[in-house]
């Protein structure tokens, strides 16, 4: 089980306390609604608002694309939970991603991506940005050695981390590689959508933003798509450039993009969301529990080459993850003989749905090679034909690992 993320500690009559994790998930942005005083504040599902008067626009919002207060009370909760200054909602993680990599880069810039990255983000910085003159390198971020040896200074404007990784299960040094990122003048963004807010907080060990499918651990229940991004109130653009708003701060060009490309969360998407995010510590829990027990019969079982959990002391990030993550969350990858038996594998399970995506409270299993990261076949970044990845879900722990172990009795 993982450790409370951040325990009452003393404090003094004029310093009041922070609430905890779990209490600023359930009430951040939810004060109750106004008009009936609703302990859940509605959905606004409006397109548009009434302007008091000419240039008088009453709470900040005028229209849906530009802002809605079901949108902003999810953004509120996510920059609380993260640690961040501002939070953006979007209507996907992809989203959110190309949000942010417009926000910082302009043609001719250099960007580092780990040598294992998400297939979706493969695809958006290597295929649709290189027709903008985006220059990428690769470079295994569970070494810092290999980042500092792929920065190229006064070029290189974003290194970007997946920690951990996806689909292998990497885990990076986020300060030593926000330090190495800060002296080569880019930006470092990790992408925390393995681990939640809840599990980690990679703007307190110097990241620049942090960026997540929402779609995935924070709703929680395969019901809703959506993405995000937060950052510090401070952060600066790269290379002392001023953005499309009009200044040199990072919230403040990811703000114009949000309503100028108009890729916002939808009103009720955005609702959804923050319902999944009100149970993320108490979900977390049982897909830690869950992920390391399955992690540890895996491997037991002699048709698994190589498990890859950061919360097994076998894992070469292990001492890392115990010192950066407050528990090693709910994604376990698996090496087989072969791609046969990694098919055979993944066909026979039962309990865990042959899906893509993650993070939701029921089991999936995927072939990353074929699946989530097949727009990199072929690429430097392509999965190993041996990888099979679980998501492991909340059901009981008894009838995963029976899941496992009669679908890898039929493994060839």
């Amino acid at each position: 089980m993982t450790s409370t993320p951040e325990p009452p500690r003393a404090t003094t009559s004029s310093e009041p306390r922070r609430a905890g994790f779990a209490t600023r998930a359930v009430h951040t942005g939810q004060e109750p609604d106004a008009l009936v005083v609703a302990v859940v504040p509605p959905p606004y599902l409006t397109s548009t608002f009434v302007h008091d008067g000419v240039g008088n626009v009453r709470g900040g919002f005028d229209y849906g694309r530009s802002g809605n207060p079901t949108r902003a009370a999810l953004e509120q909760a996510l920059a609380d939970l993260e640690g961040g200054e501002r939070g953006f909602a979007f209507s996907s993680g992809m989203s959110a991603e190309d949000t942010l990599v417009r926000a910082v880069l302009r043609p001719g810039d250099h960007v580092v991506l780990p040598d294992d990255v998400y297939g979706g983000t493969y695809r958006l910085l290597v295929t649709v940005l290189r027709e903008w003159g985006i220059d990428v390198d690769f470079a295994a971020v569970d070494s810092a050695e290999s980042v500092a040896g792929a920065l190229r200074p006064g070029r290189t404007r974003l290194v970007w981390l997946e920690t951990p990784s996806n689909p292998t299960l990497r885990i990076a040094d986020v300060a030593a590689v926000a330090a190495l990122a800060r002296d080569a003048g880019a930006l470092l963004v990790v992408d925390n959508t393995f681990a939640s807010p809840y599990l980690q907080n990679p703007l307190a060990l110097g990241a620049h933003a942090v960026v997540h499918s929402t779609t995935k651990y924070v709703g929680g229940h395969s019901d809703v798509s959506g993405g995000a991004v937060v950052v510090p109130a401070d952060v600066r653009l790269p290379g002392g450039r001023v953005g499309p708003g009009g200044t040199p701060l990072l919230g403040d060009a990811i703000a114009h993009l949000q309503n100028a490309a108009g890729s916002g969360a939808s009103p009720f998407d955005a609702w959804l969301t923050h319902r999944g995010l009100k149970t993320l510590p108490l979900r977390m829990e049982r897909h830690c529990s869950n992920a390391l027990v399955v992690a540890r019969h895996l491997e037991e079982r002699p048709e698994v080459r190589e498990v890859l959990y950061p919360g097994l002391p076998s894992h070469p990030g292990h001492q890392l993850a115990a010192r950066q993550m407050r528990g090693f969350g709910g994604m376990v990858s698996v090496r087989l003989a072969n791609d046969e038996a990694a098919l055979a594998f993944c066909a026979a399970t039962r309990l865990f749905a042959l899906a893509v995506s993650l993070g939701g409270v029921e089991s999936l299993i995927e072939y990353p090679a074929r699946m989530t990261h097949l727009s990199a076949a072929g690429s430097p970044v392509s999965p190993l034909a041996d990888l099979v990845r679980l998501s492991v879900g909340v059901e009981d722990p008894e009838d995963l690992v029976a899941d496992l172990d009669q679908a890898l009795d039929t493994v060839p």
